[in-house]
C-alpha cells in the first residue's frame, strides 16, 4: 500500500483540474442549468462537472488492480457499471433519454455488478445469517437501481451530494481501518479524493453542478462498495446502509409519499426534505453543513458501534434512521409545495 500513497492526492488534483476544464467547456458551449419552477437554485450555473469524478476514479482503478490492491472481479464491476451509468447520465445531461431506457440501462449495469460480485451476500439478522439465494440477487438488483436513482434525486443543492459521498467513503475507511480490513480501504478512499477535488468547485455557492453523470455514478459505485464489503463481513452491509442514512431516508420517504398520492414519480420535483429545508433557511450552505454534522456526530458513531462493539446491524439501522424519519416529517418530505406556508 505504501508505494501507492501518491494515488489519493493525484486523484484529488486530477478531479480539481478536470472540473476547471469542464466548467470552462460548459460556459463556452452554453451548458448552463437555467433556474425554473422545479429548481432549488436561482443563478444560472454550468453543469456536468461530475464527469471529473468519474474520470479521476476510473483512471485510478487499473493502477490499483496492477498494484494488487483490488481484485479483478471488483475492478470489472466498478469499471463496467460505473462507465455505463456515467455515459447514460452524460447523454441525459446533454439531451434527453426516455425514462424507460434509463431504467433498462440501470438494471443492465446492476446485473453486470452482481455477475462479477457473485450476487447478494448472506444477510445478518438478529440471531441468524440468511442466504436469500435468487430472491436475494433480485433484491440486490433493485437495491442498486434505487441507490443510483436516489443519489440523483438528492443532488439538488450545492455541495450536498459531494459532502455525503465524502462522509460515507471516509466513514467506511475509518471502520475498515479499525476492524483490520485494510484491503477494503483503497477504493472508497480514492473515490472520496476524486469527490474532494470536485467539491472545491461545487461547495456553496456552487460554480458548477455535478449533473446526472456524476450523481448516478456515485450512487452505483457506493452500492458496489456496500456489496463488496458485505461479502467480506455480513455486518458491513448494515454499516453502509447506516452511513447512507440521510440520502436513503429522505429519498425513500419522499418517494413513498408521492406514490401514495398518485404523483408521476419520474417527473422533476423539489419536495425532498432537504429542498424544503433549504428554502426555509433561504440558503444551501446551512443544510449541507447540517448533513455533514448528522453524518459525523450520529451516523458514523452508530456504524462504528455495529462494526466494533457488536451492536446488531438491524437494531443499529433502526436507531440511526428513527430521528432521520422524524426530520423528514418535520421538513415535509414528499408533501406538495403549495402546502408550505409563505414564511417558508
Amino acid at each position: 500500500m505504501i508505494h501507492l500513497l501518491w494515488l489519493a492526492p493525484a486523484a484529488a488534483a486530477l478531479a480539481l483540474l478536470l472540473t476547471w476544464i469542464l466548467r470552462r467547456y460548459a460556459l463556452a458551449n452554453s451548458m448552463i442549468d437555467i433556474p425554473n419552477a422545479r429548481s432549488s437554485h436561482s443563478i444560472p450555473t454550468p453543469r456536468g462537472g461530475g464527469v471529473a469524478i468519474v474520470l479521476s476514479f476510473l483512471i485510478a482503478l487499473p493502477i490499483l488492480y496492477l498494484g494488487d490492491e483490488i481484485s479483478r472481479s471488483v475492478t470489472w464491476a466498478l469499471m463496467g457499471a460505473g462507465a455505463a451509468i456515467a455515459i447514460l447520465g452524460f447523454l441525459d445531461d446533454h439531451g434527453h433519454v426516455a425514462a424507460r431506457w434509463r431504467l433498462l440501462g440501470h438494471f443492465g449495469a446492476s446485473i453486470w455488478v452482481l455477475f462479477w460480485l457473485g450476487g447478494l451476500p448472506p444477510i445478518s439478522l438478529p440471531g441468524m445469517v440468511v442466504d436469500l439465494g435468487w430472491l436475494g440477487h433480485i433484491l440486490a438488483a433493485f437495491y442498486l437501481v434505487w441507490l443510483l436513482n436516489l443519489y440523483n434525486f438528492m443532488d439538488g443543492i450545492d455541495g450536498l451530494a459531494s459532502i455525503e459521498a465524502l462522509c460515507v467513503c471516509l466513514g467506511a475507511c475509518l471502520i475498515y481501518a479499525a476492524t483490520g480490513n485494510q484491503a477494503l480501504i483503497w477504493a472508497p478512499l480514492l473515490l472520496s479524493m476524486a469527490v474532494l477535488g470536485f467539491l472545491y468547485w461545487n461547495f456553496p455557492p456552487a460554480r458548477i453542478f455535478m449533473g446526472d453523470a456524476g450523481s448516478g455514478f456515485l450512487g452505483i459505485i457506493l452500492g458496489i462498495f456496500s456489496l463488496q464489503a458485505a461479502w467480506q463481513d455480513v455486518a458491513f452491509l448494515w454499516v453502509w446502509l447506516i452511513l447512507l442514512g440521510v440520502f436513503v431516508v429522505d429519498a425513500t420517504f419522499t418517494l413513498i409519499r408521492r406514490l401514495l398520492r398518485g404523483d408521476k414519480v419520474y417527473e422533476a420535483h423539489r419536495s425532498h426534505a432537504y429542498q424544503f429545508a433549504s428554502r426555509q433557511v433561504g440558503r444551501h450552505l446551512p443544510v449541507t453543513l447540517a448533513v455533514l454534522a448528522i453524518n459525523l456526530l450520529w451516523l458514523i458513531p452508530i456504524a462504528l458501534s455495529v462494526a466494533l462493539l457488536g451492536l446488531n446491524g438491524l437494531a443499529g439501522l433502526v436507531v440511526a434512521y428513527t430521528p432521520l424519519v422524524l426530520l423528514a416529517i418535520k421538513y415535509r418530505a414528499g408533501e406538495l409545495e403549495k402546502t408550505i406556508s409563505p414564511a417558508a
